[in-house]
């Protein structure tokens, strides 16, 4: 018999796979973009999709609450909660650029327990499961054993808000590293899972894009934490991200962060 956890994670590859599928109908198609209060732009693939998965877990999991980017929480006391974000990037899926990504997680009881980034251009699928390993498309993926931030490969998300509202930040992440990239979104984050990547420093980010994701780091044997080095949930209410390979590389960029270098 199928573990709890089992089934948790047999049904978000299914969910997965669905939402790619929906995906792919949508990408470099008539997308209908609009924009929101905060000026960040939606498209009806985003909502069609977020509808199709909720759907999905009302029918399977109907005691389950639903916390999702585009139409908000249902649920909110239930004893487990699913987390959506269907197009994670959606700047990137409106303008055809194929490194969008499907987000999902589960909690329960408030811990975050299942983590899922899918890359529907790519055909990728990582998972991680707490306490029990991370793979890509099946096989077991780990971070790298990267120690060293003079000598780790670093990707900076949302560089230009960084530099924005954070210039003295910025500054110090533009000297460090052997290594950068500029990037978005969550697949910097599925890179360092499957060790290609040492770490990446993230901004503006919701529950939606920073749970799945932080489930798949540290079930790949990285940490991951908010940018005062506490612990990621459903209620922390960060915004700015700390993903490494190592504690002893995420101890260094939190230095280089609080200026303490």
């Amino acid at each position: 018999m199928l573990q709890l956890s089992d089934t948790i994670l047999s049904n978000a590859i299914q969910i997965a796979d669905m939402a790619a599928a929906s995906a792919k109908g949508y990408f470099r198609g008539s997308l209908g973009v609009e924009f929101k209060a905060d000026e960040s732009p939606v498209t009806q693939a985003d909502r069609a999709i977020e509808a199709q998965v909720r759907a999905y877990l009302k029918q399977h999991f109907p005691d389950d609450g639903i916390l999702g980017e585009e139409h908000g929480i249902e649920g909110h006391d239930a004893q487990n909660m699913w987390i959506i974000d269907p197009i994670d990037g959606t700047k990137s899926f409106l303008s055809g650029h194929p490194l969008f990504g499907f987000l999902l997680g589960h909690v329960s009881n408030g811990v975050a327990d299942v983590g899922l980034i899918g890359m529907p251009m790519l055909g990728e699928c990582i998972v991680g499961q707490k306490n029990r390993g991370a793979t890509m498309n099946g096989n077991i993926i780990r971070t790298s054993a990267q120690c060293d931030l003079d000598q780790a490969v670093l990707y900076i998300n949302e560089g230009e808000k960084i530099h924005q509202n954070h210039p003295d930040v910025f500054g110090r992440l533009m000297k460090a590293a052997q290594t950068r990239r500029f990037s978005y979104d969550c697949y910097p984050h599925a890179l360092l899972a499957m060790g290609h990547v040492d770490a990446v420093v993230d901004y503006d980010l919701q529950p939606y894009d920073y749970l799945p994701v932080s489930v798949v780091v540290e079930a790949a044997g990285g940490m991951m934490t908010d940018w005062q080095g506490n612990a990621l949930d459903l209620h922390s209410g960060a915004s700015a991200t700390v993903s490494a390979a190592t504690p002893q590389l995420h101890a260094q960029i939190m230095t280089l962060i609080a200026g303490n270098t």
